[in-house]
């Protein structure tokens, strides 16, 4: 059995698949990378078979019809047949010095027979500018939030920072969790990343944090799905996200604390990219959605409607006038660390 699955959803990637590939090789014969092709239409097809014959040990190509990147993920998740599972965005890339830690590390617990059902790293903001040039380089960790050099659960978590939550790119899950809770993730709809680090929360019992800057999160591009224009565009996905995670839990059913409230911090969070993004098309057809969203949420679950709400951040978001525009452009702030983009 391989030690790690690390799974790229790629659609039309012929432009950086190289470029990614060439940073997840080097794990070697303990990593198995499925390159999962999501119906491209340029090269991707091609390049991914190519690899899987370059690399029958280490590579395999999945070929799907398109259904996006959350589809492409499940497919991954379907597939995988490592102890662990990371996703790598074919436009990313992992830094090699940190990505032989991760492994030595897998490789020890593995070894020791050590449960973990989720190990955390940092990762880097990679922005560049049209041309590709590096523009900057943020690394996002979390010292000042979880403990170091050992085990532990999430009684023993600190508050997180804002621009400092666990996304996509920090985590690695127990491949088993995954399959045992039937992760699936929403077709033809973005930003289901958030998803994916929010599902499986409840189900984490024992995680470890090692502090290297691991996963290389490449921002910038015009197109990318983190772009204030095209988030909205996107807004209906924005909001589909968003009811989605509301569903996901009732969290006053949620046991520990810490961890209820870290699950209401990252809905306050999605509200408010909602929210933000709504006001800021600032069209009668956009205002009329964003009250749609907040009276679905009171709907399905009054408590956790009136948490969110009545919170500080809740009642400042729904403001009327000048006043509320103001507070809507701090909120769109958030939603710039939150997602990468400023």
């Amino acid at each position: 059995m391989k030690l790690l699955t690390i799974t790229v959803p790629s659609y039309n990637s012929e432009a950086y698949l190289d470029r990614c590939m060439a940073t997840l090789l080097p794990g070697g014969d303990e990593v198995e990378i499925l390159i999962v092709d999501d119906g491209s239409t340029d090269r991707t097809a091609e390049i991914a078979d190519e690899y899987e014959r370059k690399y029958p040990n280490i590579v395999r190509a999945i070929h799907k019809e398109n259904g996006g990147h959350g589809d492409a993920v499940t497919t991954g998740i379907r597939n995988a047949t490592g102890l662990f599972f990371k996703v790598v965005d074919s436009d990313d890339s992992l830094a090699p010095e940190a990505y032989k830690q991760v492994l030595d590390f897998l490789r020890r617990i593995v070894k020791k027979n050590h449960e973990l059902d989720m190990l955390i790293s940092n990762f880097v903001y990679d922005r560049h500018d049209e041309n590709g040039d590096v523009l900057r380089q943020k690394s996002i960790d979390y010292r000042k939030t979880l403990p170091r050099g050992r085990f532990f659960s999430w009684k023993e978590i600190g508050k997180f920072q804002t621009g400092h939550y666990l996304l996509m790119h920090a985590v690695i899950y127990r491949t088993s969790l995954l399959k045992g809770i039937n992760l699936t993730l929403p077709k033809h709809t973005f930003y289901v990343d958030n998803i994916y680090v929010y599902k499986p929360f409840p189900y984490v019992r024992v995680m470890y944090y090692l502090d290297v800057d691991f996963y290389m999160y490449y921002t910038g591009r015009e197109d990318q799905s983190v772009n204030q224009q095209v988030m909205m565009k996107r807004i209906d996905q924005q909001d589909r996200v968003n009811r989605i995670i509301f569903d996901a839990f009732d969290l006053e059913k949620i046991s520990n604390k810490k961890l209820r409230s870290y699950l209401y911090s990252y809905l306050q969070i999605m509200c408010t990219v909602t929210t933000v993004h709504y006001a800021l098309i600032n069209t009668e057809d956009s205002k009329q959605k964003k009250e749609a969203l907040w009276s679905y949420m009171k709907k399905e679950n009054q408590t956790m409607w009136h948490h969110l709400r009545f919170s500080a951040q809740g009642i400042a978001l729904n403001l009327p006038g000048k006043v509320g525009r103001a507070i809507v452009c701090r909120g769109y702030g958030l939603a710039q660390r939150f997602f990468g983009f400023s």
